[in-house]
């Protein structure tokens, strides 16, 4: 039936006719052709007409979910396209390098693993070594091997929680839980060693908390002959997916000359191009008797980021591999006496960990408490170059790019 008539050439410059079916069919409502036209010339002259834009505010946390931890990101956006970036830090600060100067060195050991928490062995290892120079404190040779073995375990528990979550932040999520699956045989090794799975405690001045238990060389073996194919399976998953490799390459591109202005480290610096590894430029413990290659990218975007992660991860089993056919016999301790008081003076140690330069600068005054510590965290100076890389890109692409940088809010804020 007829529900509407044809109405004048006023009534529908008007608007009243046209707006209601003039009758049913079997494809749907039929609309008056008259009007029809009218309304397509409307359309056709505001796509040809530019738009007006104005800028606006995005907060991008501090919960959401892509954002690593307590992070919030201020975005000022001109529709998709992102203008500027505000990282907002400071939500997880609990003033950790005050809280040194009244806590004895040993005592201070245990905040080192709430820092950067998912490399908690490297924030050990960073303390120890800083007042095992400061003191002259001679490890045994034993105790080094050791702390190669489980630094270069943790490199890869820590790239493998990259892994997963970077992938997961692109909507991959069978890789996330390979990559997970994978870290958790590490955590099972830690576990063994220290009774502990996230923070360890287990690198101590002077050398180590226990001695390895019997059999724990035999699971390293044993993990490292599975780990090696199924890296090649994350491999496959992700490097020529067409999908990931869309998202990744070309975005978020860091040049050598902003990578030095930054102070970036570790993968972040030698996606770039730059080859400068501390366990190779400025060797510290043992490490410069291992052959490794030290993996760089080309144009230093968040698929070099990647890459350089992932190659990482096989450097380290190289490492480990010969570190495992030379522990010599000897104490997981050196004698040192229990309340540590270093002579007045100071020191800055640094260590290559998974995120980049992990620094401690001590100043002793000689007394069982540093008169004042200070941590230069990879991830505070990493997170900065957001503001710059982050600029003209989609917002989808800002959660790709913070996902490469590989944060950790414990270690940006302290």
């Amino acid at each position: 039936g007829v529900h509407g008539s044809s109405g004048s050439k006023k009534d529908i410059d008007a608007g009243r006719v046209g707006r209601e079916p003039i009758a049913q069919g079997l494809d749907g409502p039929r609309f008056h052709p008259q009007a029809a036209g009218i309304y397509r010339e409307r359309i056709m002259a505001t796509q040809t007409s530019p738009l007006k834009t104005e800028e606006f505010l995005i907060n991008m946390g501090p919960q959401h979910p892509s954002t690593h931890g307590v992070l919030r990101l201020i975005l000022a956006m001109d529709g998709e396209k992102v203008v500027k970036i505000q990282p907002d830090i400071g939500y997880l600060h609990r003033s950790c390098e005050k809280i040194a100067e009244n806590r004895t060195y040993a005592q201070f050991l245990e905040i080192t693993d709430r820092m950067d928490y998912l490399a908690a062995m490297s924030g050990n290892m960073g303390l120890a070594y800083a007042v095992e120079r400061l003191m002259g404190i001679e490890i045994p040779e034993s105790a080094d091997y050791k702390r190669i073995i489980i630094l270069e375990l943790q490199r890869i528990a820590s790239h493998l929680i990259w892994f997963g979550t970077f992938c997961l932040d692109m909507g991959a999520v069978t890789p996330f839980l390979y990559a997970f699956r994978e870290r958790e045989k590490i955590l099972d090794l830690f576990e063994e060693i220290c009774g502990a799975r996230l923070t360890y405690s287990y690198i101590r001045i002077g050398g180590l908390s226990h001695d390895f238990t019997e059999g724990f060389l035999e699971g390293i073996d044993a993990f490292l002959l599975q780990f090696q194919d199924r890296l090649k399976e994350l491999d496959d998953l992700m490097t020529k997916n067409p999908i990931f490799v869309r998202r990744t390459k070309g975005v978020g591109k860091i040049s050598q000359e902003l990578a030095r202005k930054y102070a970036l480290s570790g993968p972040m610096l030698r996606s770039t191009g730059i080859q400068w590894d501390l366990r190779k430029d400025d060797p510290y413990s043992i490490y410069h008797k291992f052959d490794f290659d030290v993996p760089v990218g080309i144009q230093g975007d968040c698929y070099d980021r990647y890459n350089v992660r992932l190659q990482e991860m096989r450097e380290s089993v190289k490492i480990i591999k010969q570190a495992l056919g030379k522990i010599p016999q000897g104490p997981f301790m050196a004698k040192i006496p229990k309340m540590l008081k270093p002579g007045k003076g100071e020191v800055y140690a640094r260590i290559e960990s998974p995120r980049g330069e992990h620094g401690v600068y001590i100043v002793s005054e000689g007394g069982p408490r540093p008169y004042r510590l200070k941590v230069r965290a990879p991830s505070f100076c990493n997170l900065s170059i957001l503001q710059e890389i982050g600029v003209g890109q989609y917002l989808a692409d800002v959660v790709v790019i913070l996902g490469s940088i590989d944060i950790v809010l414990g270690d940006v804020d302290r």
